[in-house]
């Protein structure tokens, strides 16, 4: 019976899906409003009653479907049977089909409020996506197969006819072992997925503008807001990807251009350039062609990366097993790009803005500016994640591009695309004077270059710290030095204090202090990424004897004992090692192995310090004996704070003024 709820949602969402693509296209052609709220209704509940009747087969243990059975144990820990729902290949296409269900919900929502032609054919553009995404799930990726031929533990065979005969295997067998070591793996993915699917609003509206031929500002205003919550929430999960990377996996790092890592990233990086290029459309009326262009990457990007994760294209603990969703996947990927590229060069000469990007020297030109170096940096990352493939595909040949690549191309970039945000974001719309751009620049400069020239002096050798200190202080003076103007003059003329004056300014325009808000985390993660990787102190192999203390940086290590434990899904073993630091005791902490039936996982002790984190891998124990690699992170928790700090501000930019009518919102040229 579970099978079968599971198809009937399933069902209900494609027929829902494939409703809205039909009312889509009845807009397009004929310019009117259908009313969608019954196929939504179908849409959003049909992924709803799916979800749910996987997450029971999960939580009652039901391994008459097949899914449950091969990714499930009766022993996995309560928090990791509820992410288990997407923690394999079908239930992760399902997460996506409820995202969008929920996403074309909101959509809707809005669109009942003031229904009109670019709303009904976006959500027919959403629809179709939808359609493929149901359609892969009730094909290739279908979550409710039933168990027909079971092993002792999990299943053989499996059917999609939700009456055939199962055979229940006694137990199944279990979660991947890297997706129940850590609690994030249960936060992790529905962060990223949100980020993901929501980045498909923004392509639908620009969809939905070139196909109506209606270019101007509205389709930029109603895929703002939508942008900046998806990025935001794709800020954290990649960030939580990090966390947890750090936390669980015990190499000692939290980032490692792992090509599935690259397939989240790149969408970051253009809806970055996306939420950026929009702004100015609504502000200045240019680069809407340039916004059209990005759009169609962003959302053309999540597929691919979603084609990398779940085709076995790479090789990655993030991806999954090879499997006829790959070629799905990269079907759709080829159809979207194909189609939606096609649709935009027919209107290109429409969709181009009439006006241009007047001077460099000002706002719209310092943006223009950091896209194209976005452009380059997407462009790079790209080519270094897919390059193996197409060697592989086209030769006998297997390569992989290193760290090395990526640190060596993205450094340069990065540091001028700091140097360029901090320039641009206090710099006027329109154009800057000499005189303008020397009064606002002036002080942050010379905060900049001083806090690099004492870098030096304090014995800093590392260019790359050196310099990104030096542009993370010139970044954050800015909108500190301009606020405090601001609020200065207010508090003056309205007899508050300062504090108020400065929270009555940045209440009052959310938009702009939001994204300020978010440029202040870039500073601090910047810093925090220099420091960790450029100053870090790493020992490999650090052999101890039980009772012995080792000296390592600042740090005295004393292996005190060893420890066993075991629990139905694991045993653990590892070392309890006393730390010290200068003679003073910081506490005892226990590096540890975990092993699973199929697999062993270090678990690292983690020492974090204001100052540093002091980083414990277990490598070997072995009675008497233990081996460790040690890491010294300077300022790491400037990395989780700054990315944190970063989606706060495009949360709290999303939740900007009202939005103005477009005649006004284009009239607007104040600095």
């Amino acid at each position: 019976m579970i099978a079968l709820l599971g198809d009937l949602g399933v069902l209900a969402g494609l027929f829902g899906a494939i409703g809205l693509l039909l009312q889509g296209s009845q807009a397009l052609r004929t310019g009117t409003t259908p009313d969608m709220k019954r196929m939504m209704q179908l849409l959003f509940g049909g992924a709803i009653v799916s979800m749910l009747a996987l997450q029971i087969a999960l939580l009652t243990d039901n391994f008459s479907l097949s899914y449950t059975a091969n990714n499930h144990a009766s022993t996995t820990p309560f928090l990791f049977k509820i992410s288990t729902a997407w923690s394999a290949l079908e239930g992760s296409i399902l997460l996506w089909a409820l995202m969008l269900g929920i996403f074309g919900y909101l959509m809707w929502r809005n669109y009942r409020k003031a229904p009109d032609s670019l709303g009904a054919v976006a959500i027919g553009v959403l629809g179709l996506v939808a359609v493929f995404f149901f359609g892969m799930i009730l094909t290739v990726a279908n979550p409710f197969e039933v168990c027909t031929a079971a092993a002792q533990t999990g299943c053989l065979e499996s059917s999609l006819n939700p009456f055939a005969t199962a055979e229940v295997p006694l137990q199944g067998r279990g979660v991947n072992p890297l997706l129940q070591n850590h609690i994030l793996v249960a936060i992790h993915p529905p962060f990223l997925y949100v980020g993901y699917v929501g980045l498909t609003v923004p392509f639908a509206y620009a969809m939905a503008a070139l196909a109506l031929n209606q270019p101007g500002p509205e389709w930029a205003r109603r895929s703002h807001k939508w942008t900046l919550v998806s990025w935001s929430f794709l800020t954290v999960g990649v960030l939580l990807g990090g966390l947890w990377s750090y936390e669980v996996l015990g190499w000692g790092g939290y980032w490692a251009w792992d090509p599935v890592e690259n397939a989240s990233f790149l969408p970051w990086i253009t809806a970055t350039a996306l939420i950026h290029s929009l702004a100015v459309q609504l502000r200045r009326g240019i680069m809407q062609s340039w916004n059209f262009a990005l759009a169609i990457s962003t959302f053309g990007l999540t597929i691919l990366g979603t084609f990398l994760t779940r085709s076995g294209a790479v090789i990655s603990v993030h991806s999954f097993t090879q499997s006829p969703v790959g070629p799905a996947f990269l079907g759709f990927f080829l159809f979207i790009v194909v189609g939606s590229m096609a649709l935009y060069s027919v209107r290109a000469s429409d969709s181009a803005s009439e006006n241009k990007v007047g001077s460099l020297l000002s706002r719209e030109g310092g943006i223009l500016t950091n896209n194209v170096l976005l452009t380059v940096w997407t462009v790079t990352v790209l080519l270094g994640t897919i390059y193996p493939i197409f060697v592989g595909v086209f030769s006998d040949r297997t390569i992989s591009i290193g760290r090395a690549f990526y640190d060596k191309t993205s450094l340069p970039i990065t540091l001028v695309l700091l140097l360029v945000l901090g320039l641009s974001e206090t710099a006027p719309w329109k154009a800057a004077t000499k005189a303008t751009l020397a009064d606002r620049l002036y002080l942050p400069a010379m905060a900049g270059l001083t806090t690099s020239a004492l870098s030096v002096l304090l014995g800093l050798r590392s260019r790359g710290t050196i310099l990104a200190a030096g542009l993370a202080v010139f970044i954050l003076a800015g909108p500190t030095l301009r606020l405090y103007r601001l609020a200065s003059a207010a508090a003056s003329r309205r007899d508050m204090s300062l504090f108020q004056a400065a929270a009555n300014i940045v209440r009052r325009d959310r938009a702009y202090w939001g994204g300020m808000l978010s440029h202040v985390g870039v500073a601090v993660i910047a810093v925090g990424i220099a420091a960790s990787s450029g100053l870090s102190v790493t020992t490999v192999g650090l052999n101890i004897d039980m009772g012995q203390t080792v000296n390592f940086n600042s740090y005295e290590l004393t292996y005190v004992s060893g420890f066993t434990a075991s629990n139905p899904q694991r045993n653990e073993i590892g070392a309890n090692v006393l730390v010290k630091r200068d003679g003073r005791t910081i506490g005892t902490y226990q590096p540890q192995i975990n092993t699973y039936p199929t697999i062993a996982i270090p678990t690292p002790a983690v020492v974090a310090g204001f100052g540093q984190d002091l980083y414990l891998s277990l490598k070997n124990i072995d009675g008497d004996h233990i081996l460790l690699d040690v890491h010294v992170f300077p300022l790491q928790w400037m990395v989780w704070l700054g990315g944190f700090v970063i989606a706060a501000g495009g949360l709290y930019s999303a939740q900007g003024r009202k939005a103005r009518d477009s005649e006004e919102a284009l009239k607007r040229t104040s600095a």
